[in-house]
């Protein structure tokens, strides 16, 4: 119990943080509307094109708007000397990367939960037919991006290239994460069932669980460097 409340400390001081600033939340939320509108007016009057490509639309958006909330992520903690302080307190490296990488998460999914209903209004799909089968989904999706996103970040916040270092680092890794997310997202939006895309939804589990382990027992080497 000690454990999960260092971890919740963690996250409310993100989520005490991010409340005043408001940095985190508005460029994420603001730079998926924009790829949503652009490809909304690029593909306006195909209706073929945009349902053949929508999946692969909405996770473009969601994954460029993760790396800008990931990158801020270490940034504001490392300019303001505020990682040095974390790791000189009683807390654990792993409560601090869970609190992290949690806070992450509820970053992304607070972006998802408003951008898709605009995304649905735009791309013409049924809402309510579609949220309860896509959730797993992007739950999924979000926490494999966020649990190696959250280390990868504090290793590029170290580097003089950081904004530029991250995409580079990441990207490779998340390939397998990004493909089955827009795959199975793709199965959901045509009218798919849960059993099509069940070998989908496995590999996010199986890549979910690898990344987290690794992550959590590699952050302490990560951050003593």
């Amino acid at each position: 119990m000690r454990f999960l409340r260092k971890v919740w400390l963690i996250i409310w001081k993100d989520l005490m943080l991010e409340l005043r600033t408001k940095q985190i939340l508005s460029s994420m939320f603001v730079f998926t509307l924009l790829v949503v509108v652009i490809f909304n007016f690029a593909f306006q009057g195909e209706t073929a094109d945009v349902k053949r490509l929508s999946s692969g639309i909405l996770w473009v958006a969601f994954t460029f708007a993760g790396i800008l909330g990931l990158s801020r992520s270490f940034i504001f903690e490392k300019d303001e000397h505020c990682l040095e302080g974390l790791l000189v307190s009683p807390l654990s490296r792993g409560s601090i990367y869970l609190g992290k990488m949690l806070a992450n998460f509820i970053f992304m999914a607070i972006v998802q939960a408003f951008i898709f209903p605009i995304f649905a209004v735009f791309f013409d799909f049924d809402i309510l037919y579609l949220i309860p089968k896509l959730i797993p989904i992007f739950l999924l999706s979000t926490l494999g991006f966020a649990s190696v996103g959250t280390i990868l970040s504090a290793i590029s916040v170290n580097t003089k290239t950081r904004e530029v270092m991250l995409p580079i680092l990441l990207f490779p890794v998340m390939v397998p994460i990004i493909i089955s997310a827009v795959r199975s997202t793709a199965h959901i939006l045509d009218g798919g069932s849960f059993i099509q895309m069940a070998s989908w939804l496995k590999l996010l589990i199986a890549f979910d669980a690898i990344f987290l382990v690794v992550s959590f027992l590699s952050f302490e080497f990560v951050v003593e460097e």
